[in-house]
């Protein structure tokens, strides 16, 4: 291991990052504090309420539903794990040590790149249930749904791991200034006092490998899943699977279209832009979609007005 290596490894409980966040008065550092804060308190509340009705609610007890129910489980995560830090960081201690810096950018790479490959798998899902609906019920068994979800997240901690390790064995320079409100690839290569061309390299072949791979996935399945739809005399029918998988279409778009944002080469050199898509992706596309899930899934609105029944009578 090189000096500048072992220094930045000994130096790990000894020095500290500052998170810069978002320049501004008083008045815009509260406003974008309030704005955060309603994002967040609604985001952990849709989610959490998409993880409740599930349980209890035994119709809801599918492969879609267990899917829905992981997903809402992610973003309820990793909202949390950037949203309580960055709220604090606009009035108070803009400081975050070596070691949670480290164990935020470890949590939020599993649990985003986890979201990428569940949003697949929710895809492929969908492709069995209209393509094949007679070999559904073997196929995606619960052993194999339980087994699916664990390959995701499986996924989701190798590349956390990788994207962990080698940022942290870079050397850091003195300032440890964070232009970011939170810990992430892009703004902790901008402060390493070394040449990051081959972490830049690998940081977007690595995350491009995964976009395009996931993405390849959902596209076949959806291409087949119109092919399927096209084919359908009833107009009930399909109108039923248009119900089934425009929610989840509408998800992938939103993530996908944001990853691809993030991913994008020039993103370490345009931190700015880097903040805003960060915003989307940590509270903005965890709070919509529970939103889209069950405003258009009428069996989640119905366990919706059950659940609000049973309270109402206790």
């Amino acid at each position: 291991m090189s000096t500048h290596g072992v220094g930045n490894l000994l130096g790990l409980y000894l020095q500290e990052f500052v998170l810069v966040g978002f320049e501004g008065g008083l008045e815009a550092q509260a406003l974008l504090f309030a704005v955060f804060l309603v994002l967040y308190v609604i985001a952990v509340l849709g989610n959490l309420m998409m993880v409740i009705v599930i349980t209890l609610d035994v119709r809801l007890h599918s492969p879609m539903y267990f899917f829905l129910k992981n997903l809402s489980f992610l973003d309820l995560c990793y909202s949390s794990i950037i949203a309580p830090k960055a709220l604090a960081n606009f009035f108070f201690d803009k400081i975050i040590t070596f070691t949670s810096c480290a164990t935020q950018l470890f949590f939020f790479s599993l649990l985003v790149t986890t979201e990428t490959f569940l949003l697949a798998t929710m895809a492929y899902d969908c492709f069995m249930a209209i393509c094949s609906p007679l070999h559904y019920p073997v196929i995606m068994c619960p052993s194999a749904c339980a087994r699916l979800v664990l390959g995701t997240y499986c996924g989701g901690c190798l590349n956390s791991i990788v994207q962990t390790s080698l940022t942290f064995s870079l050397p850091f320079r003195s300032s440890h200034h964070i232009n970011h409100f939170f810990c992430d690839v892009p703004p902790l290569l901008q402060i390493a006092c070394t040449n990051t061309a081959l972490n830049e390299l690998f940081l977007f072949g690595l995350c491009g490998l995964i976009i395009v791979g996931t993405t390849f996935v959902v596209l076949v399945s959806y291409s087949y899943i119109t092919v399927t739809i096209l084919k359908m005399r009833s107009g009930t029918g399909r109108h039923k699977v248009f119900s089934t998988c425009g929610s989840h279409m509408t998800v992938v778009s939103l993530f996908y279209g944001t990853l691809v944002m993030y991913a994008q080469p020039g993103a370490i050199e345009s931190m700015e832009q880097g903040k805003v898509v960060s915003i989307f992706y940590t509270l903005v596309i965890p709070l919509f979609n529970p939103l889209i899930c069950s405003l258009r899934n009428k069996d989640v609105k119905e366990a919706l007005q059950k659940l609000g029944q049973k309270h109402t009578v206790m």
